[in-house]
């Protein structure tokens, strides 16, 4: 058990944001988030699961919908409603301890990204709680099914959400993740695209055996490693790389790029030109909902989930995240290896090609073309 610094918090969030494969919410977001706690004089304390008490009540914060704005006539819609005062987690954290009439022991992320990993730290720094260092999905994924808690059968409900109106929704008997997915993606809709939700509120004793042990800290190294590497006008992305085990996959220019917001999912194609010698005359694609799905170089895919396809700016070395490509942003893809629990059939069934549309399509790492490549986790 430790504090974290600020230093180490931001460094948590760099690194979650090149983990979150373009979606994981907005890294600036959650940097404020951190801040703003930080000002009130609270502190995050990080935990490694053999050191939490088997019977302490852990539970899962995260903000859910789309990563890109509501078209303007939705948003109108809701231009009559009454604005929070305060962070929507927070309303539902407390709302969450008032329906079981007992305290949390702590939170545990629902992925890594950028602000969503910092919305888990976040209820729990403000309310005197700690942070568990672990995740159920060791990446940012874009719907509850995509987790170690959905593939280990732990129960989801109940279910807590609040939206930024002061609006708090609790839903009970819910039967399991994939019926969740629907009901917070609903109500999310419902909120202008964005809803803060709690679930999983189970002891130690269940989650342990059914999460990624170890993500925030893997979180916290690369994001020292990428710190480092920017700061001595390293190669980061060869840095990132070779760090997450994983190859530098394509380098070029964002091309014309298309984005829409359907059913509270941020859909879209990211166009790169090849422009440094070795890749000079190819393309490459990504295909988006909300994180980076697969990757076609030359029309052939390349790469698919569960492996992580992240992009980042060459010129300034930060993580990319959806939607905020411009044309002619200089960029690299690197590829890192899926957490194996992905990698199994049920991992599969549940995040792998056939999600992303690819119907004929099998589950080849691409670790297989790279055969240095070892697992991330």
């Amino acid at each position: 058990m430790r504090t974290l610094s600020r230093q180490e918090l931001v460094d948590i969030l760099h690194g979650a944001a090149i983990l979150g494969t373009g979606g994981g919410g907005e890294l600036e977001e959650g940097l404020a988030l951190i801040d703003e706690a930080l000002a009130l004089g609270k502190e995050f304390v990080l935990v490694q699961l053999d050191e939490a008490p088997e019977d302490g009540l852990l539970c899962t914060p995260y903000m859910l919908g789309a990563i890109s704005e509501a078209p303007a006539e939705e948003r109108r819609q809701y231009e009559r409603l009454p604005r929070l005062g305060e962070q929507p987690i927070l309303l539902a954290y407390r709302r969450f301890q008032e329906y079981l009439r007992r305290p949390f022991y702590g939170t545990v992320c629902c992925e890594l990204g950028g602000s969503n990993t910092a919305v888990a730290f976040y209820a729990a720094a403000m309310s005197g709680h700690v942070i568990v260092d672990a995740d159920p999905a060791g990446r940012a994924v874009p719907e509850v099914t995509h987790s170690s808690y959905y593939l280990h059968g732990l129960p989801v409900s109940p279910i807590v959400m609040a939206n930024e109106f002061g609006e708090v929704f609790v839903a009970e008997h819910v039967l399991d993740d994939l019926r969740a997915e629907g009901v917070v993606r609903a109500l999310s809709v419902a909120s202008g695209n964005d809803i803060a939700a709690i679930d999983h509120a189970l002891p130690v004793s269940r989650v342990k055996p059914a999460v990624i042990p170890g993500t925030i800290t893997t979180a916290l190294k690369l994001g020292q490693v990428w710190r480092a590497a920017r700061d001595q006008g390293q190669d980061v992305a060869e840095v990132v790389a070779t760090t997450g085990s994983g190859v530098v996959a394509f380098r070029g220019t964002v091309g014309p790029s298309t984005w829409r917001t359907e059913g509270g999912f941020t859909l879209g194609t990211i166009n790169i030109v090849g422009s440094t010698a070795a890749f000079l005359g190819d393309e490459y694609k990504i295909q988006v909902k909300n994180e980076n799905l697969v990757g076609w170089k030359n029309g052939e895919v390349q790469a698919t989930i569960p492996d992580l396809i992240c992009v980042l700016d060459t010129d300034t070395g930060m993580p990319v995240t959806n939607p905020n490509y411009y044309q002619g942003q200089h960029v690299a893809v690197v590829l890192l290896p899926s957490p194996a629990i992905f990698t199994t059939a049920k991992g599969l069934a549940a995040f792998g090609p056939r999600y992303a549309g690819l119907a004929n399509e099998e589950y080849q790492p691409f670790t297989t073309k790279y055969p240095k490549c070892t697992s991330l986790q």
